[in-house]
């Protein structure tokens, strides 16, 4: 076997893979290169997600046409010439890889023109190859367009996701670009809609509100720290609003956004005693250090960063935000539900049995009904009919079966059955009843719908609202009436029968149903409606009407007694348990 040399398209291509993974890399390169350029003002415009356009204007300082050409060769760069400016980079791009990939594997049409120049230049790129270069009037700047991305790559391209998930990875990259430049104006369009205008901002907390609504920064708490190692500056949200989804989680260190699974659990650890497990808190965490300290050339994205010295950070942020949680009064979370028994120690173990408080006690028959009159009474009395014709209709003669059941706390059942008692887990028989309703409303087009008498709006980003959007047709079948408001809001109109309407619990019914929405499902026939049967049954549970009257009970009981498992959720845990004669007798 002979060697040789790649042709350099095929190079290219190759390397592409590298940088290029989807379209919201493309974005991210080409809106850094913009604020690398000096620009005040970018514009991102998307169609289709991406495959059919990605387009970014900036005002910055724009190139002459002998730079247009070369800057999509690679490794073609003005910020390093010498090894050691390795250790001084403050820009965001300066490898020369960015350009030069993105042309291997799209349609590249660059328009630009230089503060000194008269006129711009057109240069068009396809598939690694200039195609040509030409004149034409613009404004000063740059104007990149590409189109038809992965066109040459189509495997690549088949493994593109939906447009809603791709096109939520751009917005994820905008965002981080537009937190790192306040004061830099930035817009994003897709499909011929504007998403986001933002306009120069003063303070970094009123580009994060224009970004991410009042609800993430009415929650926020400053966070500042100044070392001779590292400043510290930011925000962090309070720990009541810390939630089960990841995201506004973001790191900068000298304007950059990255990525690090160690220094959040510096986070974590400093939120430890202020929040329950399984949820995390926003923050917003902007570090300043000596560009010599860092090494920012460890990933092709750059998303990733290597400190000199990693546990010195760790610490310092922990300490830092330690404090902050300290300042902010913020007391320990207390659990008001203990999986546990408190244990209160007593002078006798049986007291409160024996040695009841001295209530008045009330004597009532339960069995007691008004319209019940003797029939001595009515006897002589012939234009009265019988009762049991009359009120019999209303009122049986036996105890009606509400006043057997005991409800437990709000999460048990409690009936007499015919060998003892009959305990059933109230969460579960939510879960069971609700995964039939859905699998039949998924198979057979079948659901119901409460609809809400006052309609509860809630801000969930542009990211959930891409999610919504994407899952909209799935939703209604299930029962839920979602509708769209604004870019970034969403109004629940109704929710499927069994869930509660309270505001309270939709919000969080909200929340949770972001995070089954971003899971990931199954495809196969049978599998996938089964699995988002149980997914959507298992968050219902939580969010379903509480029981709190004998009548609410004896209505769940029955209907959990119509579905064709009544004993066992779908994972097999147990619904009902019965506690027999014996079992009690041997209690005493």
């Amino acid at each position: 076997m002979s060697l040789k040399i790649l042709p350099l398209n095929v190079a290219n291509m190759i390397a592409a893979g590298e940088v290029v993974q989807r379209p919201s890399s493309v974005v991210k390169e080409l809106m850094e290169n913009a604020v690398d350029a000096g620009a005040n003002q970018i514009k991102v415009v998307i169609t289709d997600a991406g495959r059919t356009l990605i387009q970014v204007i900036d005002n910055g300082c724009g190139m002459s046409p002998d730079d247009a050409v070369l800057c999509f060769e690679r490794h073609a760069t003005s910020k390093i010439a010498a090894p050691e400016d390795l250790n001084n980079i403050s820009s965001y791009g300066f490898r020369g890889e960015a350009l030069a990939s993105i042309a291997a594997v799209a349609d590249v049409t660059l328009k630009t023109r230089s503060q000194d120049a008269e006129v711009g230049c057109v240069v068009e790129f396809s598939a690694s190859k200039h195609l040509s270069t030409t004149e034409a009037a613009m404004p000063v700047g740059s104007n990149f367009s590409i189109r038809n991305l992965f066109f040459n790559i189509p495997a690549r391209r088949k493994f593109l996701k939906s447009d809603n998930v791709e096109f939520k990875h751009i917005i994820e990259e905008f965002q981080r670009v537009a937190l790192t430049r306040p004061e830099i104006g930035f817009s994003l369009t897709h499909n011929g809609k504007e998403v986001y205008v933002l306009k120069p901002a003063k303070m970094l907390k009123f580009r994060i509100l224009d970004l991410l609504g009042t609800n993430v920064t009415s929650d926020l708490v400053d966070v500042s720290a100044n070392t001779s190692v590292v400043d510290i500056e930011g925000f962090v949200g309070r720990p009541d609003t810390a939630k089960k989804t990841l995201g506004n989680q973001f790191f900068f260190v000298n304007g950059r956004y990255f990525r690090s699974p160690y220094l959040h659990k510096a986070v974590m650890k400093a939120y430890q005693d202020f929040i329950p497990d399984g949820v995390t808190p926003s923050y917003f965490i902007y570090m300043n250090v000596d560009p010599h300290s860092i090494d920012v050339n460890i990933h092709p994205t750059k998303t990733e960063i290597k400190f000199e010295d990693d546990s010195v950070i760790f610490q310092i942020l922990y300490a830092c935000l330690k404090e902050t949680l300290g300042k902010n009064s913020f007391s320990s979370s207390i659990d008001f539900n203990p999986t546990e028994e408190t244990q209160i120690p007593s002078s006798y173990k049986y007291y409160n049995e024996f040695h009841q408080d001295s209530v008045p006690a009330i004597d009532f028959d339960p069995t007691y009904n008004p319209f019940d009159i003797d029939h001595k009474e009515w006897e002589d009395t012939s234009k009265y009919i019988d009762k049991k014709e009359d009120y019999g209709v209303l009122f049986e003669e036996k105890v009606l079966p509400s006043t057997k059941i005991i409800i437990l706390q709000g999460k048990y059942i409690i009936t007499p059955a015919k060998s003892g008692l009959m305990v059933v887990n109230i969460r579960r028989a939510w879960e069971r009843i609700l995964y039939e309703r859905f699998l039949g409303a998924i198979t057979k087009n079948d659901h119901i719908t409460q609809v809400s008498l006052f309609p509860v709006t809630m801000q969930v980003g542009v990211e959930g609202r891409t999610l919504f959007d994407e899952n909209a047709a799935m939703l209604l079948s299930l029962g839920f009436d979602i509708s769209p408001f604004g870019t970034d809001t969403i109004v629940v109109n109704g929710v499927p029968e069994g869930f509660s309407n309270e505001a309270g619990k939709v919000q969080t019914m909200i929340s949770d149903l972001m995070i089954a929405l971003s899971d990931a499902a199954p495809t196969l026939p049978g599998v996938m409606e089964s699995a988002t049967a149980s997914k959507f049954a298992t968050l219902g549970s939580s969010s379903s009407s509480e029981i709190k009257s004998p009548m609410e009970a004896q209505k769940l009981i029955d209907t959990l007694f119509s579905c064709e498992n009544a004993e066992y959720t779908v994972s097999g845990k147990k619904i009902i348990s019965l506690i027999s004669i014996e079992d009690l007798d041997r209690k005493f």
